[in-house]
């Protein structure tokens, strides 16, 4: 697919028209209260990985509503002191993996913490173990629609809830440096990181990259490939029901998270993501509300973004934040 969305000079200022609720910021405080009334419970029993350079810990933690929510940390064997730290989350139907796989962050010096993505974990990958235990109303087959009838019921509302809860799991193991905390992940671990740099107040960076989960109402009607299909798939179902869908979607909307974020951020777009378009993604990058941010565009690329030329670009960009 050659280029299908608007011309880079004009993706450099497009602006969303998704509608931000009034109740955001209360819907999310509630939400996140509730969830902080169950212990955190974050435990962390070393694996035996036969590795010598990494020391891996099998973590569970307590998520939205107290649910088990699995994950790995890995260190830098025979660490001894506070380490910057890297929360990392998934990409849409995958996993946190097996222990021995994604050293780079570790490898680096930092410890690294991967969530787990509850109910996900069986589309590619080494798998995940965290299942989602609540109930929800019909759904087309995906994520993208389950609980959509309401914003209290919707899957993502478990997910960065679950993800808030990561950062502050990963935090409380002693080797991690709660002031060097940084939040990031590609497709819906992108999305995942912008809602999670709006939430929590004190990252010293966020790095999102191609995210998926922004600007709603022109990525439904933009692309036809899943898992934003997902959605028109659902409406063309259950007809009418728009604009109810997309009430329930707009709490979950990258760029009203974007409008809070507190830390600098490095995005990245690829002009020819059918997946996660590029205008879906420059909407929250452009809705970023911190003076520092950056986004690295590569002009022949699908989905898969920079690949390694972009892991590359992270570290050299995060060597100055943590």
């Amino acid at each position: 697919m050659a280029l299908f969305d608007l011309p880079l000079d004009e993706l450099r200022e497009y602006r969303s028209e998704s509608v931000e609720p009034e109740d955001f910021d209360a819907f999310w405080s509630k939400t996140l209260q509730e969830a902080r009334e169950h212990e955190l419970d974050a435990r962390f029993e070393p694996v035996d990985t036969g590795l010598s350079t990494v020391q891996v810990y099998d973590v569970t933690f307590s998520g939205f509503g107290g649910h088990p929510v699995k994950g790995w940390l890995r260190l830098p064997a025979g660490a001894t002191g506070p380490l910057p730290l890297v929360v990392e989350f998934i990409g849409y139907g995958g996993g946190r993996g097996l222990p021995h796989e994604n050293l780079l962050w570790a490898s680096t010096g930092r410890a690294h913490f991967s969530m787990d993505t509850r109910g996900q974990g069986s589309a590619w990958g080494g798998g995940g173990g965290t299942p989602d235990p609540v109930g929800a109303a019909p759904a087309y087959p995906g994520f993208m629609t389950r609980g959509i009838d309401a914003p209290e019921n919707y899957y993502y509302r478990r997910v960065l809830t679950d993800a808030v809860r990561a950062v502050e799991a990963a935090r409380s193991h002693p080797l991690t440096d709660a002031a060097r905390t940084v939040a990031l992940g590609a497709s819906q671990g992108g999305g995942i990181t912008i809602a999670v740099g709006g939430l929590v107040p004190d990252l010293v960076a966020v790095a999102p990259d191609v995210p998926f989960l922004c600007d709603f109402p022109r990525a439904a009607t933009l692309t036809d490939r899943h898992p934003y299909r997902e959605i028109g798939l659902y409406l063309k179902t259950h007809r009418g029901r728009t604009e109810d869908a997309l009430r329930t979607l707009s709490y979950f909307d990258g760029v009203h998270f974007a409008a809070r974020g507190r830390a600098p951020a490095f995005f990245s777009a690829a002009l020819e993501d059918q997946t996660c378009p590029p205008s879906t993604v420059f909407a929250a990058f452009n809705a970023w509300a911190h003076e520092e941010k950056a986004i690295e565009v590569y002009d022949f690329n699908d989905h898969e973004g920079g690949g390694p030329f972009h892991e590359a670009a992270k570290l050299d960009w995060l060597r100055s934040h943590a």
